[in-house]
């Protein structure tokens, strides 16, 4: 597989991570499983996720009534769990789990409201054993709507 570029395309190359086995790597599920599906991962390097944006979301009842806006912080969870996907992927473990570390340089640029698609690209800055750091953002329509530097850590679990 080729390096993902610092932007969306419009169709995955590559082997997709469908779900199901998001699932069997991340311990998050509904409400809290934020990301539908990898569209493209080169281990060690980046990974493009997707998640689909409804008004069934449970946090639009109270984000905002009659002004529904997915609140940042579920925008960098969803783009951290992309990388989590990408560390869990790239380490090549079994029967470990992806710890959210750490979160610098977060900014938010455009809304992200039900209907849209957000595309997120995750980059490796730098691994060292078992602490990983990217560069994260997250697209609507091509355009930036998040973006910010994440560090996560693989453990026992």
């Amino acid at each position: 597989m080729s390096t993902i570029k610092a932007e969306p395309q419009q169709k995955a190359s590559g082997a997709a991570i469908e779900i199901t086995e998001i699932m069997n790597i991340l311990p998050h599920r509904y409400p809290f499983l934020l990301i539908d599906r990898i569209l493209e991962l080169d281990p060690g390097k980046s990974a493009r996720g997707r998640k689909n944006v409804t008004i069934n979301e449970p946090f639009f009842t109270g984000h905002f009534p009659g002004h529904p806006i997915m609140p940042g912080v579920l925008i960098i969870e969803a783009m951290a769990q992309v990388g989590g996907v990408l560390a869990f992927k790239s380490a090549g473990v079994a029967n470990k789990a992806v710890y959210f570390m750490g979160i610098d340089n977060a900014r938010f640029r455009k809304p992200v409201v039900p209907g849209d698609t957000v595309e997120f690209v995750l980059t490796v800055t730098k691994c060292r054993g078992v602490i990983w750091v990217f560069k994260g953002e997250a697209f609507v329509d091509g355009q930036l709507a998040a973006e910010a530097d994440l560090m996560a850590t693989i453990v026992e679990k």
